[in-house]
């Protein structure tokens, strides 16, 4: 029968604490079986039992029994195994740091895993093996831009209000304009996708025309008011604030949301505005347009019904557009605004101390 197991005791704050290890989606793997096997020794389940809902050995669930016993929850953790010393000392791993950091390479814009070999004799799967465990992505950039507008502080304010506290007996509603969505047909007949091979898309295509997509989103639910126009001046935008006029209830206020274009300003804009006094314009600042929400919804209609579509005229670009739309609108969902004011001006301001430290 073998020896009996001594009794394994654990307090109500190392049950606690097991538990929650058990619990976690982030640790390994391991070390969650670990802590499982103490849980049901403590509960006093034999260790063949336990070995068998834990998918491991008799010895397994022994071994990290007497572990907890000597070492409590630290013993669960793997002890470092020795390996072969390491090639390159502190020193050389923090000169490959800073010469990525702060020098550029003489004849390119930027480091590779190979050029950073080239230099400092390091072997290039070395380097990748740093650049991974530094986080270095010396390839990758992204692009910013800093508004000058010099009301930006109050126009943030007023429209992430607008998203976080609508106001009552009122719509809100992000308008905005996608010019020059072109109606393009490829040369050539799309290869379908089949198993193990992409959608085949031929480069080239012929153009056959343009059109303009107006469009509204309503913060609340969601919802897609638009109308495609032959063009974007002020008359077309005019005519879309009269389909809004028409298809929203008279009894609600209605605050827009739009960006600084020279149509949204236009003399005989703001007089039909004048004439309509339920209507509230909010302007985004300058170089602002991640503020307005429409812009994500552009984002989705391009990339899910016009920028791989092949279109023979500009019409059935646009039957295409209204029936994307149509079925958005039946199966629609808002987005969720969750920046406050003062979160975006806290990233703005890390944005501008960096600046500010590249400036010699």
């Amino acid at each position: 029968m073998g020896r009996p197991n001594t009794a394994l005791t654990i307090s109500p704050s190392e049950r606690s604490q097991l538990g929650s290890i058990v619990r976690s989606r982030s640790l390994p793997h391991s070390l969650v079986r670990r802590a499982q096997i103490v849980l049901l020794s403590a509960d006093g389940a034999p260790n063949r039992e336990v070995a068998r809902r834990c998918g491991v050995s008799a010895p397994v669930v022994s071994l990290w029994r007497q572990r907890y016993q000597q070492s409590g929850v630290a013993g669960l953790h793997a002890e470092l195994r020795p390996g072969r010393p390491r090639s390159h000392s502190d020193e050389q791993v923090a000169a490959l740091l800073r010469k990525v950091l702060h020098s550029k390479p003489a004849v390119a814009t930027h480091w590779s895993v190979r050029s950073v070999a080239a230099q400092t004799g390091i072997s290039k799967s070395t380097v990748a093996r740093y650049f991974a465990l530094f986080g270095l992505q010396p390839h990758r950039s992204k692009s910013f831009k800093l508004s000058t507008d010099p009301f930006f502080v109050e126009k943030v304010r007023d429209i992430v209000g607008l998203y976080l506290n609508p106001p009552d007996n009122a719509l809100v509603l992000c308008v905005d304009e996608k010019s020059q969505v072109q109606a393009l047909e490829r040369t050539q007949p799309v290869l379908p996708m089949g198993l193990g091979y992409v959608e085949g898309v031929t480069h080239d295509y012929f153009r056959h025309g343009t059109t303009t997509l107006f469009a509204a989103l309503d913060i609340v639910d969601g919802g897609i008011i638009s109308q495609c126009k032959p063009r974007h001046r002020h008359q077309e935008f005019l005519s879309f604030l009269q389909h809004l006029d028409a298809n929203v209830p008279a009894d609600l206020e209605l605050h827009l949301i739009a960006d600084n274009y020279a149509t949204h300003k236009h003399p005989k804009v703001k007089a039909w505005l004048a004439r309509h006094p339920r209507y509230r314009l909010h302007f985004t600042p300058t170089y602002s347009s991640w503020l307005n929400q429409i812009e994500r919804w552009f984002a989705l209609i391009t990339q899910q019904a016009i920028r791989r579509g092949s279109f023979r005229n500009v019409r059935e670009l646009v039957r295409k557009i209204d029936a994307y739309v149509a079925h958005y609108n039946a199966h629609k969902r808002p987005f969720v605004w969750t920046a406050t004011a003062d979160s975006i001006f806290a990233k703005l301001q890390r944005i501008c101390k960096l600046i500010n430290g590249t400036q010699h």
